[in-house]
C-alpha cells in the first residue's frame, strides 16, 4: 500500500500541486472508505484492482473531484460532475465574512446568485439553520446537481433553485447575498483540470473579467434587504475595479481575505 501510494504521487507530480492528496483521495474511493480510515491503518488494506485505472483519469487531469463524484465545503459534502464548478476551498472566505457579519443569529433569508451546486447557499444554510434561500442559476445541470445536494442534505424544504439569469425577475429582498461570478479574463490561460474539464460559462466574464459583476452589483440595492450584506468573491488582483464599481452603486465595501492572505471576498453593505 504505501508503495502504491508513493508510486502514484510521485507520477501525479506532473498533473497536480497536490500530487499525495490526490492519491490518498483516490486510494480511499477505490477502497471504499474515507481518507481518514486509510491514513489511520494503510497496511490493513490491499490495493485495489482498480486503482491504476483512477491515477490514469487524473493524469489525464480530470480533476479529483470528477473522479471522486463529491468534493467536501465547509462543513458539507457536495456532489458534483462534469459539466457543474467544482467548489473551491477559497469560496470558503465567503462564508467566513459571513458569519464574522451576522454572527450565531445568522440572516433569515439567503440568496445565492450562481450557485453552482448549491454551493454557498447550502453552506450557508448548514451554519444557520432556521434560515431558508434561494440559488439562482443559468445553467439547468447545476441546478438540478444543486436540489440533489439540498435533498441529501435534508435541506429540501429550506433550499429552493431557479433558473434564472442573475437577479433578472426575482422579487423581495434578502437578508444575505452570496456570489461567486464568473471573473476570469478570456484571454487568461488556465491549468488543463480547469481549462478542459469544467463550464466556461461558470469561469469566463469578458476581456476584463468584470462583466458580470457589472450587470450584477447595480442590481443589488433592491434584493438587498435593511441592513444586510451581499458577499461577492473576486479574483485576488480584483478588489479596487470591483470595490469601485460597488461603490458607485451606493455602497460601502470590506474586503476579507483568504487562508493565502489574499483578496477574496467584498462585503456589501449600505452605509
Amino acid at each position: 500500500m504505501a508503495t502504491a501510494l508513493r508510486d502514484a504521487a510521485q507520477r501525479l507530480e506532473g498533473v497536480s500541486d497536490t500530487p499525495r492528496l490526490d492519491a490518498e483521495l483516490l486510494m480511499a474511493h477505490a477502497l471504499g472508505v474515507e481518507r481518514p480510515a486509510l491514513l489511520l491503518d494503510p497496511s490493513r488494506f490491499d490495493v485495489p484492482a482498480d486503482f491504476g485505472a483512477l491515477v490514469a483519469r487524473r493524469m489525464g487531469h480530470e480533476p479529483v473531484a470528477y473522479i471522486l463524484g463529491y468534493r467536501d465545503f465547509w462543513t458539507i459534502r457536495l456532489k458534483v460532475a462534469p459539466g457543474v464548478l467544482i467548489p473551491r476551498p477559497d469560496s470558503e472566505t465567503l462564508i467566513e465574512a459571513a458569519i464574522d457579519h451576522f454572527g450565531t443569529s445568522g440572516p433569515k433569508r439567503v440568496l445565492d446568485l450562481g450557485s453552482g451546486p448549491g454551493t454557498l447557499l447550502l453552506a450557508a444554510l448548514a451554519e444557520w439553520p432556521a434560515a431558508h434561500g434561494l440559488g439562482i442559476d443559468e445553467s439547468e445541470r447545476a441546478v438540478d446537481w444543486a436540489e440533489m445536494n439540498a435533498d441529501d442534505l435534508g435541506m429540501g424544504e429550506r433550499a429552493r433553485f431557479r433558473l434564472s439569469d442573475w437577479g433578472g425577475g426575482l422579487d423581495g429582498q434578502f437578508d444575505l447575498i452570496l456570489c461567486n461570478p464568473p471573473y476570469i479574463a478570456d484571454s487568461e490561460a488556465l491549468m488543463p483540470d480547469v481549462a478542459d474539464y469544467e463550464p466556461a460559462g461558470a469561469l469566463f466574464a469578458g476581456a476584463d473579467g468584470l462583466d458580470d459583476y457589472r450587470r450584477i452589483i447595480p442590481d443589488l440595492g433592491r434584493l438587498l434587504a435593511p441592513g444586510g450584506a451581499a458577499i461577492l468573491e473576486i479574483g485576488h488582483r480584483q478588489r479596487i475595479s470591483v470595490s469601485q464599481l460597488a461603490e458607485k452603486a451606493g455602497f460601502a465595501v470590506t474586503c476579507k481575505q483568504d487562508l493565502g492572505g489574499r483578496d477574496r471576498a467584498l462585503l456589501l453593505t449600505r452605509p
